[in-house]
């Protein structure tokens, strides 16, 4: 039997290993995290609507369903030239099929530790809360949300959860009675942050903002970040009680350290069916590569999960184990989430025919509810996965 050595336990990680299990190999996961986080559901902790533990999903479950070996490990180096991982525990070892699914790093901002992540350490949520009873608790406060942006790679600015977490502290705000007491600003260094989606969605966005009276900071790029708020290139100040800022992609220094192909950015550089360029035999998915296509392009979950099956089927097709032809991610480029306002929804959809943003009001917060139930019922494989779901 085939063996394949996984690197990252985050969503390319685990569907990487449940597919290439599928496909008949033998399957080892090194994470240095012992549980699944489920970062798209993680938007609740922060204002009580779910438990951290909502949020998680046991490695060691999911190895025992899936049939796969799970080490908990750090990597600490990998070198393509001698096709070599090194392990903090493990020591170094030699492995001709390799999947490197470990993510990104982030963009680095003077006094960053100023700030908290909704897509930082899962911890960063839980802190986050703390923050947020504090304010509630004083009942009153300044509260600025943000997100960075990657002059090398674009495709690595994450802006959506920044924006749901917004409008559901908002929605949390209004239900106290106490909204009123709180001015809420939304800070970016682009001049139409969400322009990504569309000009309807653009459009629709800006809208809501304006009648739930949040204030924007839009086209200054951050110079650093203070216990007090945020200064800007022009050294202006936005004065901040809490300031929540989700720093874009770069490529992690792991990658950055190694001798692997990188682009500007420091992603790792592959070709359509995710094999990593000059490297035989070994693959990158999700938010560790360097995403090819248009400008709008974004990194995403389903994208990350379409790249992991794409390399477990295309590496049976190398080894012989099927006769099909191979994979690529191209076609499967799009932008798609349910953006979640606590009191409703916004389907989002993009592609290179069309940009969509459709309204669902109330029923589609349950929607993204419910979502959350079903990806982890459907990856421990007790109801079946849906198609783009």
């Amino acid at each position: 039997m085939k063996n394949v050595t996984i690197l990252g336990g985050g969503i390319a990680g685990i569907e990487a290993a449940i597919y290439y299990r599928k496909e008949g190999f033998e399957v080892e996961l090194i994470s240095d995290r012992s549980y699944l986080f489920v970062y798209p559901i993680a938007i609740w902790i922060p204002v009580h609507v779910n438990r951290f533990d909502d949020a998680t999903l046991s490695l060691d479950r999911l190895a025992a369903r899936h049939g796969f070996t799970l080490t908990i490990d750090r990597v600490t180096a990998i070198n393509a030239a001698t096709r070599t991982v090194t392990l903090q525990e493990g020591g170094e070892r030699t492995i001709a099929h390799l999947v490197i699914a470990i993510g990104a790093g982030k963009m680095k901002h003077e006094g960053i530790a100023h700030t908290l992540s909704i897509c930082g350490e899962p911890e960063q949520s839980l802190q986050l809360k703390e923050k947020i009873d504090a304010l509630i608790a004083r009942g009153s406060g300044k509260i600025a949300f943000g997100f960075g942006g990657n002059p090398n790679d674009s495709s690595g600015v994450r802006g959506g959860p920044g924006f749901e977490l917004f409008f559901n502290l908002h929605h949390r705000l209004k239900k106290l009675g106490i909204r009123e007491n709180f001015e809420m600003t939304f800070f970016a260094p682009m001049p139409s942050p969400g322009a990504r989606m569309g000009n309807k969605a653009l459009g629709m966005m800006e809208t809501m903002f304006k009648r739930n009276r949040f204030a924007t900071r839009y086209g200054k790029k951050i110079k650093r970040f203070e216990a007090e708020g945020i200064v800007f290139e022009d050294d202006t100040t936005l004065p901040s009680d809490l300031t929540m800022f989700i720093p874009a992609g770069d490529g992690s220094e792991l990658i950055k350290s190694s001798d692997l192909p990188q682009n500007a950015a420091g992603f790792i550089r592959i070709d359509g069916h995710c094999e990593i360029e000059e490297v035989s035999g070994w693959y990158a998915i999700g938010d560790a590569t360097a995403l090819e296509g248009p400008d709008w392009k974004a990194k995403q979950g389903h994208i990350a999960e379409i790249m992991a099956r794409n390399a477990a089927h295309n590496s049976a097709v190398s080894f012989g184990l099927k006769n099909e032809p191979k994979k690529t991610y191209h076609g499967h480029l799009n932008i798609l989430c349910l953006m979640d306002m606590g009191n409703g929804a916004g389907f989002v959809y993009r592609d290179d025919a069309k940009a969509r943003l459709i309204p669902m009001p109330l029923v589609g917060h349950w929607l993204k509810m419910g979502w959350g139930w079903y990806y982890k019922l459907s990856k421990m494989g007790y109801i079946p996965r849906l198609p783009g779901l």
